[in-house]
């Protein structure tokens, strides 16, 4: 393993700071063993590990609905849901 000489240094909200290293503690790791899974990601994927891109219209409208509780259907079974979906 490489000799650890780099510092990575970013300001951000503390309260982000605070419920990311909560979440982090019950996966077992810590900030820095974190930003190290994020990096070696970023060089193996050769860019961001994940996607990222603006939705479009109809997507953002089902995001905002969905937060606003509007437009949402329930399923007691995974039968209604599939017969709902038609498969």
């Amino acid at each position: 393993m490489s000799k650890k000489t780099a510092t990575v240094r970013a300001r951000i909200e503390p309260g982000l700071k605070k419920e990311t290293e909560h979440i982090l503690n019950q996966l077992g790791l810590n900030t820095t063993e974190a930003i190290r899974i994020f990096f070696k990601q970023v060089k193996l994927q050769r860019g961001l590990p994940f996607e990222m891109k603006i939705p479009n219209e109809t997507t953002h409208q089902a995001i905002t609905d969905a937060k606003e509780g509007l437009k949402l259907k329930e399923f007691h079974t995974t039968e209604e849901l599939f017969e709902d979906l038609n498969i």
